[in-house]
């Protein structure tokens, strides 16, 4: 299911598909929302970035030295390190790396 929207309501992230309908809701405690994919968003917590599914289950964890996320789009995660921008999937996999 495709994700069109992630919206903090209190101390809840609820998360919203492609028609507007709520899917689902989680804890806010799980971390600053950072972007959203096409079925899966990430959120900085502490030292790792997480990716969650549509659902609010946790699908992996990378550590934030990688750099700065500077975009989440599709089925990506674009990151800043210095002059490298790295492409990962949802679940942290290198899919690219070029000079920024």
């Amino acid at each position: 299911m495709s994700i069109s929207d992630v919206q903090l309501k209190g101390s809840r992230y609820e998360i919203f598909d492609e028609y507007g309908k709520k899917i689902d809701d989680v804890s806010s405690s799980i971390g600053e929302l950072m972007g959203i994919g096409l079925d899966f968003f990430v959120v900085s917590n502490g030292s790792r970035y997480v990716t969650y599914d549509d659902g609010g289950a946790k699908i992996d964890d990378n550590s934030d030295s990688i750099g700065d996320i500077i975009t989440v789009a599709g089925l990506s995660i674009s990151v800043r390190n210095g002059s490298r921008i790295a492409t990962y999937d949802k679940n942290w996999n290198k899919k690219g790396d070029r000079s920024a």
